[in-house]
């Protein structure tokens, strides 16, 4: 057999060129027609009747019939510059199959090469349709035929004439065999040349070749879902009108395409996106860990000899801890202040009778002094400007809402000057989120710049949603410092001390001092009623004074009991007056 095949090969081969039949039975045209476009890829493939011997095909041999889905496709160049296509597919019973030709394929960096496909027709267990720049076949269970007209395949490369089309192309299944036939009005037909599998790649097809007869025939075996066969033929120049029609790519297009470069860039957008997300992640775990977990008891009641003193952790004020807890300054901040102002002899409250039931004063007993925060100054002056000794909470409300812009921006930049925060809870500008925008505004620059230079203009776009992604997470990362976090434990304990504080634990020359010290704490914290109760049998005239040193109106009373009935419509009061003015959140007053 290797003889014989040897010598059938060696006779093709002797057989002299006058030899040859003279045509395909197409008289020769001579006609001219216009240059079109840019050259296309002409491979140096010397394949004019001499045939390719690839994948172990053999021409003259009978080869086994596929197993699957098979196409024959039979191409012929007609004198007008048309090709007419016929497609006659087999596809296994009870399967389906499709495929997409594009109609608009890549012929250089700037311009596509266009194809128009016209009088589909369909015969047998198939359909036809041109889909945009796609022409759709499907092919059910059977042998069906499909019919068609393409214009566009000649153009004017290298000085001769050369013809193109993908013969197959866009099947969404595996195809076992293709095979492509291709006569034209002319015998002399070279370079010969034909590309398989995915759109791009430089691989040959299984077979190609010239046979004696002038018929170019090409096979290709195991085509995969996706895969094209590309056949390109030289033709003689003037051998039909070159029809040819090519459209610029556009600008953008082009500059927005991804390739291996932009692909690389993104990919490490998007590990860096993770990365980051992770870590912010991690840190508001860590800062929600700190509100959920306490240090455990907190030692607010110092003693100094047979004396007892109250001492907040970390010197922290009762308007300061709501804002250390949940970021944010509200109604009941403010009122513990109040409480608190009264408490170090600031303040004078009183209840007072009223027209409509008791009243409540608030009276100038010291003025600010340089022992004050910004945020506590500024709520004294609120309630009780410059000229003005005392005020009922009634005459407050007959003026209109209160302006209290300047408490809650001073309590803010408190916090921060306390290193509680790195920066105010209230803003979520930090310098982060400018380094984003500064990025973003980069990544528009580039995208811009490149766009009109060297494309690539997806890195431009890659830099510009890395800027954002750096300004959003600017804004979730928390504000909250070690300390703060710290600070936020020791608070659970401070509660903790509310919750199990006794007075028969306190001397009795400590209690009221005790008692009042802790008062604006339990208030800010929502443990108002629970620590009136603790010490509702209190007598605030044990030290010789009536009442408490703070607060009037109940002086005759030896014990706490209805002060405790009273001052929580005093902070009702209070904060009904600050919720008017519609800046802070309204309390919770039990927890």
């Amino acid at each position: 057999m290797a003889i014989t095949l040897a010598a059938g090969v060696a006779l093709l081969g002797a057989l002299p060129a006058a030899a040859q039949p003279p045509g395909n039975g197409l008289s020769d045209v001579d006609t001219s027609g216009p240059s079109a476009g840019p050259s296309l890829p002409n491979p140096p493939v010397e394949q004019l009747q001499k045939p390719q011997l690839a994948g172990g095909i053999v021409p003259g041999l009978e080869q086994p019939p596929p197993q699957g889905t098979s196409a024959e496709v039979a191409l012929k160049l007609l004198r007008d510059g048309a090709v007419s296509v016929t497609e006659k597919v087999t596809v296994p019973g009870g399967q389906q199959v499709t495929s997409r030709v594009p109609l608009r394929v890549s012929a250089s960096d700037d311009q596509d090469r266009v194809f128009a496909v016209r009088d589909v027709k369909a015969e047998g267990a198939a359909t036809g349709a041109v889909d945009g720049d796609q022409l759709v076949l499907t092919f059910r269970g059977g042998e069906s035929t499909v019919s068609y007209t393409v214009d566009g395949a000649i153009a004017d490369v290298g000085g001769q004439q050369q013809f193109r089309w993908q013969a197959a192309s866009g099947w969404d299944a595996p195809v076992a065999r293709i095979t492509v036939s291709f006569i034209a009005p002319v015998p002399r037909l070279s370079p010969i040349d034909c590309f398989a599998g995915p759109i791009g790649s430089s691989q040959r097809c299984t077979l190609a070749e010239l046979d004696h007869t002038g018929v170019v025939r090409v096979e290709q075996n195991d085509i995969r879902a996706g895969d094209r066969v590309d056949l390109l033929v030289g033709l003689p120049p003037g051998t039909v009108p070159v029809n040819a029609k090519f459209a610029d790519v556009g600008l953008l297009a082009n500059a927005f395409a991804l390739t291996p470069l932009t692909g690389i860039v993104f990919a490490l957008l998007v590990l860096l996106l993770i990365a980051g997300a992770l870590y912010v992640w991690r840190l508001r775990k860590r800062d929600a860990g700190a509100l959920a977990a306490g240090t455990g008891p907190v030692e607010v009641l110092l003693r100094d000899g047979d004396r007892v003193f109250f001492a907040s952790p970390d010197g922290v004020l009762p308007g300061q801890v709501g804002t250390v807890v949940d970021e944010t300054v509200d109604v009941v901040d403010i009122s513990a202040t109040v409480v608190d102002l009264a408490v170090r002899n600031y303040l004078w409250l009183a209840e007072v009778p009223g027209p409509n039931g008791p009243d409540w004063q608030l009276s100038r007993r010291n003025p600010p002094d340089e022992h004050l925060h910004d945020f506590e100054r500024a709520v004294y002056e609120t309630l009780l400007p410059e000229g003005t000794d005392a005020v009922l909470l009634s005459q407050l409300r007959s003026r209109g809402e209160l302006d209290l812009r300047r408490i809650s921006d001073a309590m803010y930049s408190d916090v921060v000057s306390k290193r509680w925060f790195s920066r105010r809870p209230d803003l979520s500008r930090t310098r982060l989120t400018w380094l984003g925008a500064g990025v973003f505004a980069l990544g528009l620059v580039a995208t811009a710049v490149l766009t009109f230079t060297l494309g690539q203009a997806l890195i431009g776009v890659a830099v510009a949603l890395a800027g954002l992604a750096i300004a959003a997470g600017a804004g979730l990362l928390p504000s909250r410092t070690a300390r703060g976090r710290a600070l936020v434990g020791q608070v659970r304990g401070l509660l903790d001390y509310l919750h199990t504080a006794k007075a028969e634990d306190i001397p009795a020359a400590d209690r009221e001092m005790v008692f009042s010290r802790s008062l604006p704490y339990a208030v800010v914290l929502g443990d108002t009623e629970r620590w009136l109760g603790t010490f509702a049998g209190l007598n605030p005239g044990a030290d010789g004074a009536a009442g408490l040193y703070w607060f009037g109106g109940l002086e005759s009373e030896r014990d706490l009991r209805r002060f405790g009935a009273h001052f929580p419509s005093f902070l009702t009061a209070l904060d009904g007056l600050l919720a008017e003015s519609g800046q802070f959140r309204a309390p919770a007053r039990t927890r």
